[in-house]
């Protein structure tokens, strides 16, 4: 996305007292954020030679692809100048650095961080790859290194490494791998990615920083200092929670707004699946009903998440946004026996035409 909409967005964040921007820069489609001592990350990682038309099939020949390149990143440069920019309105940057799983674009860029050492190709279609890092002392040290110039342009606490969806089979075919598993006196591949993430945590907080990841970084052991984003549901937010860990809730249900906004799909854009209708944004409560009262103290907070797969543009992001980010925003900040869904609605008529002069592209209420 541009880098001033990037600083609209915030804005708009800032407008409905969301304070924390968590920043997606690095996945299997696209490194977007320059890395000094690793050029190729931008250089190859940045860029794809193109782009699946609509949904991944079953049968990969009936695909199409738009034949289009496309890439970007933002330079440390743009990035100091959004971050400073969400700081003088009191908005926090959390930078999000993928591993060991969605790396495609890195392994791309440096083949020997991959397990195989083979060339590959950046990401062209949406989805869930089995190429992961390999979890040797060198990937671990170039990882460590992008992390040193992460800090250096983001001043939050928290930095998030991701965790989420590493597909292990490479790993299980891996003669090196495996022995590495064995030399560790670990029992599975589970482990091996708690044991990499736990390397990740030491060093960040070794820094004064906090590691974030999705909820899958529970298997195979968490990471002391770490901050669960609870994803898969609320189980995990609830587990590490118990744990006396400090939890976002994001689960898919509520807080996906890279989901559809209504069942009537010829009416709205392409979107991932799944509907999340406004409504039903309103109705979360981020402290689970599971989850005791002695441990309610680390939900930090519940969190909106927009993937941009199928999010063309500026616009397109702010359709799925709005307005179910106002309902999100009162969601976290209105005690839960002062919401009523009615009264929202009424004052959310007037938010909209404040939208509407700050030129959002929001969704209309009354839309099917």
């Amino acid at each position: 996305m541009p880098k001033e909409f990037v600083k609209k967005y915030i804005d708009l964040l800032a407008l409905h007292k969301l304070n924390t921007f968590h920043w997606h820069l690095t996945d299997d489609q696209g490194w977007r954020i320059e890395i000094k001592k690793y050029p190729r990350l931008t250089s190859v990682g940045a860029w794809r030679k193109e782009t699946l038309v609509g949904h991944s099939t079953d049968d990969p020949s009936a695909e199409r692809y738009d034949g289009q390149r496309h890439g970007g990143f933002y330079t440390q440069d743009d990035v100091r100048e959004i971050v400073e920019y969400a700081r003088a309105r009191f908005v926090n940057v959390v930078p999000e650095i993928e591993m060991p799983g969605h790396s495609v674009a890195a392994i791309a860029a440096y083949p020997e961080l991959g397990v195989t050492g083979e060339p590959t190709e950046v990401a062209t279609k949406w989805g869930v790859f089995d190429d992961i890092l390999n979890p040797s002392d060198r990937t671990i040290a170039f990882m460590q290194d992008v992390l040193t110039q992460v800090m250096a342009l983001f001043p939050s606490r928290e930095i998030h490494l991701g965790g989420d969806e590493a597909v292990k089979t490479r790993w299980q075919a891996s003669p090196e791998v495996q022995a590495r598993i064995k030399a560790l006196g670990l029992e599975n591949e589970e482990q091996l990615q708690g044991w990499f993430m736990k390397q990740m945590d030491a060093f960040l907080a070794a820094h004064g920083r906090r590691l974030v990841g999705w909820d899958e970084i529970l298997e195979g052991g968490l990471s002391p200092n770490a901050v669960v984003m609870s994803w898969r549901g609320e189980a995990g937010g609830i587990a590490a929670a118990r744990a006396g860990h400090d939890v976002v809730m994001t689960p898919t249900a509520y807080t996906y707004f890279d989901y559809y906004q209504s069942q009537d799909r010829d009416h709205e854009p392409l979107a991932i699946g799944g509907d999340l209708p406004l409504e039903q944004v309103y109705g979360y409560d981020p402290i689970p009903a599971g989850l005791e009262p002695q441990f309610a103290s680390h939900v930090l907070g519940a969190q909106g998440q927009l993937w941009s797969e199928y999010l063309p543009g500026p616009k397109a992001v702010e359709y799925m946004a709005f307005p179910r980010l106002c309902a999100l925003a009162e969601v976290v900040w209105t005690p839960k026996p002062r919401k009523d869904y009615q009264d929202f609605l009424a004052r959310l008529a007037t938010h909209l035409e404040r939208l509407a002069i700050l030129d959002v592209n929001y969704r209309p209420l009354g839309r099917p």
